[in-house]
């Protein structure tokens, strides 16, 4: 008998060693009350859980520095009740922040619990900042609000005043069945209108304590986000997003009816998403955007919708003989029969062979976008250089603009050429080319910033062209 101990004792050692092995990161915690003295000293209690290098170490972080996801609890539910969210996201190389705060039975306030995940938000990168937080030089600047039902409600109200205020901190919402909080003369709902990050909101099917055409699905369609995506688990429930838990699961059996998953495959499948989705708005990983792309047409467990301008799709333009891009970036490749083109990095582009062109745009937020392919072929089927016949500068495109504009100009020679940016005082505010030129067509790209990198006041801006005997100014406006 004392063998048989023995050996089931080595067996789960050798478990839970694999699983560790298999973890990329092994998961720390702490508690820490927050004090808002902005709210007579409010105090925040909140769990910690972040990325350790040792099993079961609770002071030393791994190295490196993690995005956060900030969560907040559903009624009459704290972090014990989320278990599955941190033992999933953690290893994964995620900070998770806990608050235990409104869900009294008879006095919850959601204004405030909105208002606590906003406080959180920057005290967690203070805590990145003190050398005595076990979580000292490991807080990534990039920050998502995650909640589940009141808690889910509340990140819209908190992401609302977030998105007003120009945080440049959160970079996602994610919603899991959340509830519109109307009460104190706040709503969810409302608040979506003021949101504008990436956001995702994942639904059950069969929820009826939250029913999604009463809550989830308004907020959905109320969102300002340029990517936004609604994913409704069929067959799911409102409480599978947690573990159980009994104050939960006594709504769900009074108010929710045909659920037919199970709690771990509702889970499964909400992972399957949001570790795509995580991974692409706060680790920057593109490819992830494009997994969670093929994953939401390929899964048969969901429906889904989605409105998402993260990534247009490019088409070339000609005219004349010059390509241009259709859609606007930072930066721009283009390719000659699947090949790079050296150095050129503009958003027009003089072809001098005949061939299949593409063009790959690439943009401050999101991922770059390749273009559909097009064929060139000149009347002589042999290699010319197109040169203009004057000196011309084009009007700016997009104008007005936010916050890139294209100035684009051609050279009938080669010449020394200026383009400068002043305000309407006359001011010089940005030099954007200062050099000796090849013949051809031209475009450069304003960012809205002086010669300093600052950013200019919202106006109109007047841009000049000199070169030799030329000289010519035209409008633009910048919005913000």
């Amino acid at each position: 008998m004392e063998k048989f101990q023995i050996l089931v004792r080595y067996f789960w050692i050798i478990i839970c060693f694999s699983k560790s092995i298999l973890a990329q990161y092994q998961i720390g915690h702490y508690a820490k009350t927050f004090h808002d003295p902005v709210r007579l000293d409010r105090q925040i209690e909140t769990k910690i859980y972040y990325p350790t290098a040792i099993i079961e170490d609770t002071t030393l972080t791994a190295q490196g520095q993690f995005p956060v996801i900030i969560f907040g609890h559903g009624f009459l539910m704290d972090w014990n009740s989320y278990q599955n969210l941190w033992e999933e996201f953690v290893p994964n190389g995620y900070i998770m922040v806990f608050p235990t705060t409104e869900g009294d039975l008879l006095s919850t306030d959601h204004q405030q619990f909105g208002w606590d995940l906003q406080f959180l938000v920057n005290q967690i990168q203070s805590e990145g900042f003190n050398n005595n937080s076990p979580i000292y030089n490991a807080v990534d600047n990039n920050t998502a609000l995650m909640g589940h039902s009141m808690g889910g409600g509340a990140v819209f109200l908190a992401a609302d005043s977030l998105c007003n205020n120009g945080n440049n901190q959160l970079k996602t919402i994610v919603g899991l069945a959340p509830t519109e909080s109307s009460t104190n003369g706040v709503s969810s709902i409302e608040s979506a209108l003021s949101i504008t990050v990436p956001s995702l909101i994942i639904s059950g099917s069969q929820d009826g304590v939250t029913p999604p055409t009463y809550h989830h699905i308004p907020m959905y369609n109320n969102l300002s986000s340029d990517c936004k995506t609604f994913i409704s688990i069929s067959g799911g429930g409102h409480c599978y997003f947690a573990n159980p838990n009994i104050y939960c699961s006594i709504g769900e059996s009074t108010a929710s009816s045909g659920i037919s998953i199970s709690r771990t495959e509702q889970q499964e499948i909400t992972f399957e998403f949001l570790n795509l989705w995580l991974n692409y708005t706060l680790k920057s990983d593109c490819d992830e955007f494009y997994n969670f792309q093929n994953s939401l047409t390929a899964s048969n467990n969901i429906t889904y919708d989605q409105s998402c301008s993260q990534n247009p799709i490019a088409n070339i333009i000609e005219n004349e003989g010059l390509l241009t891009s259709s859609v606007i970036g930072i930066e721009y490749q283009w390719y000659l029969n699947n090949g790079n083109i050296p150095n050129a990095n503009e958003f027009a582009y003089s072809p001098v062979v005949n061939g299949e062109y593409n063009v790959e745009v690439f943009f401050l937020s999101g991922c770059p976008t390749f273009s559909n392919p097009y064929n060139f072929i000149n009347e002589l089927g042999m290699m010319v250089k197109l040169i203009p016949n004057e000196y011309t500068i084009s009007q700016n495109y997009p104008n007005p603009f936010n916050p890139f504009t294209t100035l684009s100009y051609g050279l009938p020679e080669d010449a020394m050429v200026n383009i400068t940016i002043y305000d309407m005082m006359g001011r010089k505010i940005n030099t954007l080319v200062s050099s000796h030129q090849t013949a051809g067509f031209k475009s450069i790209q304003w960012d809205a910033t002086n010669n300093q990198g600052q950013p200019v006041s919202a106006g109109v801006y007047l841009y000049s062209i000199q070169t030799g005997q030329f000289n010519q100014t035209k409008k633009m406006v910048f919005l913000e």
